[in-house]
């Protein structure tokens, strides 16, 4: 069974920073692409970014130049560093895992970031 346990949510200002974090609880992370979703309140589940093993990273257009996913591939966690915050950013962040050889998924529970103006 894999766990997903992120971390680093909260309450910050526009232009602040936030650094989330998400500890994998697998044997081999590194078969893993790792992302992160976020879904606002009336929003469907978007995602932000995902990197796979070898680093190759994809974000969506709205957070490029301000979010950067890294994955510690020892430690099995991926990261989520968030730069200029804007309230538009406010939403629940889910840790995402798909396994490349089934496709399988898995989500974590979720962390709340919040963008004050």
């Amino acid at each position: 069974q894999v766990q997903l346990v992120e971390s680093g949510g909260g309450l910050v200002h526009a232009g602040g920073s936030l650094r989330l974090s998400c500890v994998a609880s697998v044997r081999i992370f590194s078969v893993f692409v790792m992302g992160w979703y976020r879904q606002a309140p009336g929003n469907q589940r978007e995602l932000v970014a995902n990197i796979t093993a070898g680093d190759l990273t994809n974000y969506a257009d709205s957070v490029k130049g301000r979010f950067t996913i890294s994955r510690d591939n020892d430690l099995k966690t991926v990261y989520l560093q968030m730069n200029s915050l804007q309230p538009e950013d406010t939403a629940v962040y889910y840790c995402h895992a798909r396994f490349v050889a089934s496709s399988t998924t898995y989500w974590g529970q979720g962390t709340q970031v919040t963008v004050s103006s």
